[in-house]
This record gives C-alpha cells, structure tokens and sequence, in this order.
C-alpha cells in the first residue's frame, strides 16, 4: 500500500530500506484518487518506534493511504521532543471537524492506574466518541483496547497477580470471520500488560465477539457487530526485539520481572537469540482490517463517514 506519509518523518528511510511503498507528497498530490485516511492516535513513549511498526503494517495492500499522527495535548510526552510532535504530529482539535476511514490508537504504560486518574483521559473520551460518528472503522491496541471496551461498553479491567509478558498462542474463534481470513486455526500475539480484560465480562454485551482467545492470556482480538470497533489485547506491531528490550529495561531499572515466555530460542538465555511467531498473521490482521472494515464499507465521500453506521 503506497502511505502518504510526510517527506521529512525519520520513519520513511526505515520504511523504504524494507521496501515498503511510500508516497511523497508530492507525488500523491498528483494522482486523482481518493487515498484512505489512517489517522494513528499514538500514546507510546518512544513515539518514532511505534510509528514505524505500525506504518510497516498498514503498508501491504494496494491502496494508497494517507497517515495522521495525532498526540494528546493534556500530556506531552517526555521522550519525543516538542520540535518533533509539531512537525509531525497533530492536536485532536485541529482534526475534530474531520473525518477519517480508520483509526488507530496504540497502547500506553498507564495500565496500573484507574482510567479515570490517566492524565489524558478526558481528552481521550472526546476522541473515542469522535471516533464513534466520524471514524468507519476503528482498532484499539492493548491498553488502548482495554480503555476503549471500558468506554464504550463499561468493561473494566484488573490487575494481574504477574505481568503477562511474552508469546501467547491464539486459538481462532470464528472461522469464518472476515478479519481473520486467511489467518490459521492457531497463530500468536506478543503480550506486555499487568492487567487483564476477562471473558465473563465481554459475555454480557450482545454487541461484542471474541473472534481469538489463549488458554494462558484470555481473549485476543474482540469486534463490535459491524466491525466499527476492533480490540487487540496484545501488541502484534512489535518488532522482534521489543520484548527483549522491555526485560532488559524493567532489570536495569530495578524491577521484578520475568524472562518472556515462548520467545527466546532457548528459555533461559535472555542474551541469545529471538523466535519470531507473529510477524505474517501481524500483516495479515491489518491488511484485512483496511480491507474489509475500513476501504469496502467507507464511503467514497469522506463527508459522509459515520452516517450509514449512525442510521
């Protein structure tokens, strides 16, 4: 998928040395078609890394795409600087009068603290509900799924006894689900959360599938009916690599932790190398997501994003 992304985002040499089709803006301005409109609500520190796992993910279908990455005022973050988040990014207000064929918000290291005492949480609601009749189809990653079902639905979440932390193998639910077609009868999700969403809870709510589930982490991938809403408990856009550096990170900075599970080639060897499970069926989920949910349902005039579903 070509991504229309800013010439100048440090992402794009990453992205191009790994092939993927990025569109200046030059050229996309050229070309008579209306590209979709990704915008990437990210809350991850290190705000460079996850703009490349997620524009490599949206980057394999044939369609051009073009990408908003949009920063919470109410907590500028530490580790991305002030110069980079202007250039780069954009304030939900100056996007809230428009619309969008899909969002995406990331995960967040806020997950020990209630929803309500996040800094950012009621500026994160309004986004939500603008998401709700301004977004076709939006996908929620981790702790931003767990916010989003608590807000959407009043599912809550708890805190877990140990950090969930490593590779889970995911059992496919529904086999005929559009978003998981293609997908094999078993595949993995990385997880990284002290806290938990629990199936008794997303039971109750008529409007809520859960379409992928572990035996050791719980549901993996849940959807509202229409597919407008999609939750990913885990983190399929991880590099290799990022599970590794989270334990040596959390051992450096004193912290009790342990080693990955079902990630390192041998067990009990943090130096050693990696097993990579994820990565095809990471791809999978989102070109299917861009696909099925957001480019054959959204309508060609964006101004009229969010009314069908509304009716």
């Amino acid at each position: 998928m070509p991504i229309k992304i800013p010439d100048r985002l440090p992402a794009a040499k990453l992205l191009k040395q790994e092939q993927i089709f990025l569109m200046p803006e030059t050229r996309a301005a050229g070309q008579d078609i209306r590209p979709l409109r990704i915008a990437l609500l990210n809350l991850m520190p290190n705000k460079q890394a996850t703009e490349e796992q997620f524009l490599r993910l949206i980057g394999n279908t044939p369609l051009q795409v073009e990408v908003t990455l949009l920063y919470t005022e109410s907590r500028v973050p530490k580790h991305t600087s002030w110069e980079y988040l202007t250039e780069f990014y954009t304030s939900f207000e100056e996007i809230k009068d428009k619309r969008y064929d899909g969002l995406i918000v990331t995960g967040a290291p806020v997950e020990r603290l209630p929803f309500e005492e996040v800094t950012y949480w009621a500026e994160l609601t309004k986004i939500f509900d603008w998401a709700k009749n301004r977004v076709n189809s939006s996908i929620f990653i981790c702790w931003g799924a767990q916010a989003a079902l608590y807000h959407y639905y009043g599912v809550p979440k708890y805190p877990l006894p140990r950090k969930m932390f490593g590779v889970f193998a995911q059992r496919k639910l529904a086999p005929n689900e559009i978003l998981l077609r293609g997908f094999d009868d078993v595949f993995f999700i990385p997880q990284s959360r002290h806290t938990e969403i629990r199936v008794e809870d997303i039971e109750k709510r008529a409007d809520l599938a859960i379409l992928a589930a572990s035996d050791d982490s719980g549901a993996g991938i849940l959807a509202s009916r229409d597919r407008s809403l999609i939750f990913v408990t885990g983190h399929m856009e991880y590099d290799p690599d990022t599970l590794k550096t989270e334990y040596f990170r959390d051992l450096e900075n004193g912290l009790t932790i342990d080693l990955p599970r079902n990630y390192f080639v041998s067990d009990d060897d943090p130096s050693g190398d990696v097993t990579v499970k994820w990565r095809a069926h990471s791809h999978l989920l989102f070109a299917n997501w861009l696909n099925y949910c957001v480019y054959q349902t959204t309508p060609y005039d964006v101004n009229k994003i969010g009314e069908i579903r509304a009716q």
